[in-house]
């Protein structure tokens, strides 16, 4: 059983074309009835509209193997008096979903990710935390990677606000471990039986949605085929027992050497 990261997994970080092996391995474990979910942090489209991009340039899986933190948000925001942080698209996805954006009096602080955070925005952030918003993530990423630059992730801007305000935060998607057994109960569609300890999580981000899982009793597999340009970078420098279980540099060579 699986639970299959997307960005830096199954498509490129550079152009979103699919990686090499990844269409195969979700045709591979549709053919043998292997219980599994796509789980990716997607925040600047729709989920609908990622879903259906993901059909698009040739994945083949039913929305019912699919879960973004967009898809749990309502659940875990209210709606009311929120100031929102992030790319263009995802602040236009967040007022299609009918939150209110309040960058004067918010409720909540919710991060997103793009890459060019002003100094600015952080010192407002702040300003609305120490007024006593709540803090919350879309997800806890290491690191964000785009256009051949990594940039700090959410989870990184999130412990630095943490830092900065002793304020606590929450998060919607991966590594939360709502987000997980969210997750969780939909395999059991698939699979009744279906447990952490059953699962092997795929990921490019080693700190961030492998940790978490491994945390949770998952096997682990990391893909360097994303954030980072080799294990090397990462993982002498993470705690043993986080380390992966297995590495390999794409979803080719896991498929050829499982």
């Amino acid at each position: 059983m699986y639970f299959i990261d997307v960005q830096g997994t199954m498509i490129s970080d550079i152009d979103k074309s699919p990686i090499r092996g990844s269409i195969e391995f979700i045709d591979k474990l549709n053919k043998n009835h292997t219980p599994y979910m796509v789980v990716t942090n997607n925040t600047k489209k729709e989920s609908n509209d990622f879903y259906e991009y993901l059909q698009s340039i040739g994945f083949d899986f039913t929305l019912d193997k699919y879960l973004d933190p967009l898809m749990l948000l309502s659940t875990r925001v209210e709606k009311e008096a929120v100031a929102a942080y992030g790319s263009d698209e995802f602040l236009k996805t967040l007022i299609n979903m009918g939150f209110v954006l309040d960058y004067k009096n918010p409720k909540t602080v919710l991060i997103a990710i793009k890459e060019d955070f002003t100094s600015g925005e952080y010192a407002q952030m702040i300003d609305f935390l120490l007024s006593g918003a709540s803090l919350v993530g879309m997800h806890e990423t290491s690191i964000y990677a785009k256009n051949s630059k990594r940039y700090p992730g959410v989870g990184a801007i999130l412990k630095m606000l943490e830092f900065a305000t002793s304020t606590s935060y929450e998060v919607v998607g991966k590594p939360s471990i709502a987000f997980y057994t969210e997750s969780l109960n939909r395999l059991k569609i698939q699979d009744i039986s279906a447990n952490f300890s059953d699962i092997t999580m795929i990921s490019d981000d080693v700190k961030g949605d492998l940790g978490g899982a491994k945390e949770m009793g998952m096997e682990t597999v990391f893909v360097t085929s994303g954030k980072y340009k080799s294990a090397d970078e990462i993982v002498p420098f993470l705690k043993e027992e986080l380390k992966p279980d297995l590495i390999y540099s794409d979803m080719q060579e896991m498929m050829e050497k499982l």
